[in-house]
């Protein structure tokens, strides 16, 4: 495969970046950060030490099962096609190691010796054996597939100069990679777990989901079986583990017959509970898989999972109240983020383009500079940084607002929970709330100005969420039309302000049973319905303004930055059709890696295999260009196609594409590597 180029970052000071590594060794939580690479170079035609520089760039993918293996991957950089005035005297690779918490380094003095040890949490230095190796091969392959970029870009963008590797490209390195896990599994625990779990468990960890992931993207369902059929010799709660491996192979009917077995033995582990329920509700059979998802959360009922299933399987039975009453009751957690490097300031950056990769369509230069041009209200819709727990809850919250719309929504909601109304009604409380109060959960909002999720005070900005995303009168009307369609959302009670209140019932109010009947919503779910009530507000004045322009026959114009805020808008309250007319708009003035992953998301669900192929061949090449080589949802995209359609139809219809033949032979590599992995279709 061609290997993307070399970023180069420059220190101010001279191992400024090492030492900022050491720092913050005692402050990672999980995998670690991806692998630094730091190179000490001077002009080539000088001795002095005074002259010399350090540039850095992180890496994921690179073979980190030895000292030499790592040195020969600083050896491939000491030289540059970019810069032949300066020569590489040393270099030093930094591998996390989060099993036992080490950063094991391995220094290259050029010409001269290699020297490997690591570094503890104190800084401390320390001798690098075996074992260690072993468990830094494995993280390094883990962090390859957690840090990978999914084709839109966002992981890309987060942190600058990183070059990405398939860490696993040939079934030999797949037997040294699934042998490493067979011997560390049942300590997988230690490297923590996705933002959804609260505590990791020998099948809930970042050690499991980076096996399913690995099996998933490669299609390599008879090693995934393999595996943890051995595993589960030693301990049964892997059944879990092996019966999602045979679903996604295709091979249900030993997956029934594998839960049957387990939860025979194991008649209250969650995963499996969890799992059986998944399988029932794929299947349409709701009933089923509802007494088996309340077992699961008597189980576990302090992980979001098993309440999460519960309320997917009402909402799939339409029942609504429990929905809501069920996603109340999910434990939410803080998200934690990926441990990222803190790096000082650079004093410059170099970002090298491939002439492999350059193409005029995925030139997205344009971007730059332009957040400027984004209106305010489109800026400020808190649902597009929701992750963890709060956006699988908000996803939940979405469907049923598409299933049975806004309104009907808000009535359910008042049924089940204690509005702030209600609850003074019933009450007597004599004075309310004060009017310019900003409390959450105790606002009244009818008639009132929307606060914003968290409460602060938007008077001055109220005119322009008026003017909303257009201009001229148009806006105006469209931004009545929206307020005149959908009602403002009523809060419901705090449990503190009932606990501040009077314990004693009001005797004198006739239907206080049915009040206290109804259950208190948690403050993030109140929050969660102010959050969805402007998305639907900010989508209605879009459509309506869109609908009105063209009425008239006039160019509705945005900002491509716009256009893409407005594409993830509608694919959050589920309007795909709306989302890719967005996204096309976007790419129509410039290329958006995002815009461009949301329109292969529908050409997926349509099946148009030239389309398809079309967007994978400008992400491919983008990610190339900004230094990854491997996206594995890129990669299964392209495996599933060449599995549906034949790896000669594919690889011809990529052929036939009237792009440069540089920038085809970059897709052809993905197809190699199906190839490689004798993927089903890849021969035919």
């Amino acid at each position: 495969m061609l290997a993307p180029a070399v970023p180069e970052i420059f220190e101010d000071e001279l191992q400024s970046v090492v030492d900022a590594r050491t720092d913050t060794l005692q402050t990672l939580r999980e995998l670690g950060p991806p692998d630094l690479v730091h190179l000490v170079k001077q002009p080539v035609k000088s001795t002095s030490t005074s002259k010399q520089i350090g540039v850095y760039h992180h890496v994921t993918g690179v073979d980190a099962s030895s000292s030499a293996s790592l040195a020969a991957y600083i050896n491939t950089l000491t030289y540059s096609p970019y810069d032949k005035s300066q020569k590489v005297i040393s270099g030093l690779y930094c591998c996390y190691n989060a099993f036992s918490r080490l950063d094991m380094r391995v220094t290259v003095q050029i010409p001269g010796t290699v020297e490997s040890y690591c570094i503890d949490e104190r800084g401390d230095k320390r001798v690098a054996s075996d074992e260690l190796w072993l468990e830094t091969y494995l993280c390094s392959v883990l962090r390859a597939y957690s840090y990978a970029d999914d084709g839109s870009g966002d992981t890309i963008k987060r942190i600058v100069g990183v070059r990405r590797f398939n860490p696993i490209t040939s079934t030999e390195a797949e037997h040294r990679f699934l042998d490493a896990a067979e011997r560390l599994f049942f300590n997988g625990w230690q490297l923590g777990s996705d933002p959804e779990i609260q505590v990791p468990n020998l099948v809930s960890n970042h050690l499991a989901t980076g096996l399913l992931q690995y099996v998933h993207t490669t299609g390599r369902y008879a090693s995934g079986i393999n595996l943890f059929e051995k595993l589960r010799t030693r301990d049964p709660e892997i059944s879990s583990l092996l019966a999602r491996v045979y679903v996604s192979a295709d091979e249900e009917v030993k997956a029934v017959q594998l839960l049957h077995e387990a939860i025979q033995d194991l008649p209250m582990d969650y995963s499996l509970l969890d799992c059986q329920a998944e399988f029932l509700r794929s299947k349409g059979r709701g009933d089923l898989a509802l007494e088996i998802a309340k077992r699961s959360v008597v189980s576990a009922p302090s992980e979001f999972g098993t309440w999460a299933r519960l309320a997917e399987i009402y909402v799939s039975l339409e029942r609504w109240d429990l929905a809501l009453l069920t996603l109340n009751s999910c434990p939410m957690f803080t998200y934690q983020d990926k441990d990222a490097p803190r790096l000082p300031e650079p004093v410059r950056v170099s970002l090298p383009v491939l002439s492999e990769t350059i193409c005029d369509e995925i030139d997205d230069a344009g971007a730059v500079g332009e957040v400027e041009m984004v209106h305010p209200t489109l800026r400020k819709l808190h649902a597009a940084g929701f992750k963890g727990t709060f956006l699988k809850a908000y996803i939940l919250l979405t469907e049923i607002a598409k299933k049975i719309g806004w309104d009907h929504l808000l009535r359910v909601r008042s049924q089940v929970f204690v509005m702030e109304e209600e609850y003074r009604h019933e009450r007597h409380v004599s004075t309310s709330q004060p009017a310019n109060s900003r409390n959450a959960s105790t606002t009244a909002l009818r008639g009132t100005p929307t606060p914003q999720v968290n409460g602060h005070d938007e008077g001055e900005e109220s005119n322009d969420e008026r003017k909303s995303t257009g201009d001229g009168g148009n806006a105006t009307d469209a931004a009545a039309a929206a307020d005149q369609s959908l009602e403002v959302p009523g809060h419901t009670v705090a449990s503190e302000v009932v606990k501040a209140g009077s314990d004693e019932p009001d005797p004198s109010q006739s239907n206080y049973t049915q009040f206290q009947n109804k259950r208190l919503c948690e403050r993030w779910l109140d929050n969660l319905f102010m959050v969805l009530y402007e998305d639907l507000r900010v989508y209605t004045i879009w459509r309506t303004e869109m609908a009105q322009y063209r009425q008239q026959q006039l160019q509705y114009k945005k900002s491509a930055e716009e256009w893409e805020i407005l594409g993830e808008l509608a694919e959050r309250l589920h309007h795909f059709d709306e989302a890719v007319e967005a996204y096309q708009a976007c790419l129509g003035i410039r290329f958006s890696p995002k815009a461009m992953r949301g329109v292969l998301k529908l050409y997926e669900r349509g099946g148009d295999v030239r389309l398809i192929l079309g967007a994978l061949i400008r992400l491919v090449t983008w990610q190339y260009r900004w230094y990854s080589e491997f996206s594995p949802s890129l990669l299964f995209t392209i495996r599933k196609l060449i599995e549906e359609e034949g790896a000669v139809k594919v690889r011809s219809i990529v052929q036939a594409t009237s792009l440069p033949q540089h920038v085809l032979d970059l897709t052809h590599h993905y197809a190699a590597l199906c190839a490689a992995f004798r993927s089903s279709g890849s021969d035919g």
